[in-house]
C-alpha cells in the first residue's frame, strides 16, 4: 500500500502552509514534544487539507524505510466521538514498526499522551479493486479477524483536538497489539460480540461490536470505499483496525491491559515501566 493521495487543487501558498503543519507534527513526534492545535496555528484547515498533511508525513516515513501494512479506522464509536468532540470516522496508516505481539513489552519511549482501546482487526485476503465496494464485497474479501488493542496518542497538547487535528496526526495513531487467535467471520458474531477490557484485572471498558458504526463490517466498508476514492484500494494482506468497541482508557507506564472479545479470544498489552525504560 502506498500513501493515500489528495486530488484537491491548491495554490502554492496553501501547499506551503500544509507542509509547515506537517513539519510541526513530524518534529513533535521525533522530539516527544507537544504542539498547539493545527486548526488554530495553520487555519483554515479543511478535512482534505488534513489528509494532505497526513500524506506528506506518510511519504517521509516511507522514505525513511518504514513500510505500510494497512490502515486504522478511527472515531467509529459514539462513546469515543463524544470523548473527543468529533462526529465522523477517519483513517490513518499502519506501519510495520507500530505492531506488537500479544504480551510483548511496549517501550515507554513510544508513548505520547497514550490511551488504549479494544478493537477487531481484519486481514484482507483479496484485492478490493472496485470503485464502490459494498458489504458483500468486503465480507468476501476478509480472510479472518483477530482481537486487537490500539494505543492511540496525540502530538497535540492535552488532546485538544478536532477532526482536522487528528486526521493530520495520522488519526492519532501510535501502536497496536494483535492477538494469536484468528477466526473466520463464520466463527463469531462480529456485530453482537461482547468486549471487556481490563487493567490489571479491573474492568475499565465494556462494549460490543455494534458500538463500532453498528458493526465493524460497516467501518471496513467505509474504509474500502474511502481508500478506493483516493486511489489506494485495500489489497490482499492489508491489516485493518476497524475501530473501538467501547470507551478508551488512559495508559501509564507499567500498565497491563487485557481485552476479551466473545467468540474471538483475548489479547494483552504490556507497557514497560518507568524503571525499565531508564535501564
Amino acid at each position: 500500500m502506498r500513501a493515500a493521495t489528495s486530488h484537491a487543487p491548491r495554490d502554492a501558498a496553501t501547499q506551503a502552509r500544509l507542509r509547515q503543519a506537517a513539519d510541526a507534527l513530524f518534529d513533535a513526534e521525533r522530539s516527544h514534544r507537544f504542539i498547539a492545535p493545527l486548526r488554530d496555528t495553520f487555519a483554515p484547515l479543511t478535512i482534505d487539507d488534513a489528509y494532505e498533511i497526513q500524506r506528506i508525513n506518510t511519504e517521509r516515513r516511507l522514505a525513511a524505510g518504514r513500510r505500510i501494512v494497512g490502515c486504522k479506522i478511527g472515531l467509529t464509536s459514539v462513546a469515543v466521538q463524544k470523548q473527543l468532540g468529533v462526529d465522523r470516522p477517519d483513517f490513518g496508516m499502519l506501519f510495520d514498526d507500530m505492531g506488537y505481539g500479544d504480551g510483548e513489552p511496549i517501550p515507554a519511549s513510544i508513548l505520547t499522551q497514550p490511551k488504549i482501546e479494544a478493537e477487531i482487526a481484519f486481514v484482507i485476503g483479496r484485492d478490493l479493486n472496485l470503485d464502490n465496494p459494498g458489504q458483500l464485497d468486503v465480507l468476501n474479501a476478509i480472510e479472518y479477524a483477530l482481537p486487537a488493542l490500539e494505543i492511540v496518542g496525540s502530538r497535540v497538547a492535552d488532546w485538544n483536538i478536532r477532526i482536522t487535528d487528528t486526521i493530520a496526526d495520522n488519526a492519532s495513531s501510535s501502536a497496536y497489539v494483535i492477538g494469536n487467535t484468528p477466526k473466520t467471520l463464520s466463527e463469531f458474531d462480529v456485530r453482537l460480540c461482547g468486549m471487556v477490557m481490563e487493567r490489571r484485572g479491573e474492568p475499565v471498558s465494556v462494549g460490543a461490536g455494534a458500538a463500532c458504526l453498528g458493526s465493524p463490517i460497516n467501518a471496513v466498508v467505509w474504509l474500502a470505499r474511502t481508500m478506493a476514492a483516493v486511489g489506494t484500494p485495500l489489497k490482499a494482506g492489508d491489516l485493518v483496525l476497524s475501530g473501538a468497541l467501547g470507551p478508551m482508557a488512559a495508559v501509564t507506564p507499567g500498565d497491563i491491559f487485557e481485552t476479551r472479545i466473545n467468540g474471538l479470544g483475548s489479547v494483552r498489552a504490556v507497557f514497560e515501566s518507568a524503571s525499565e525504560a531508564a535501564r
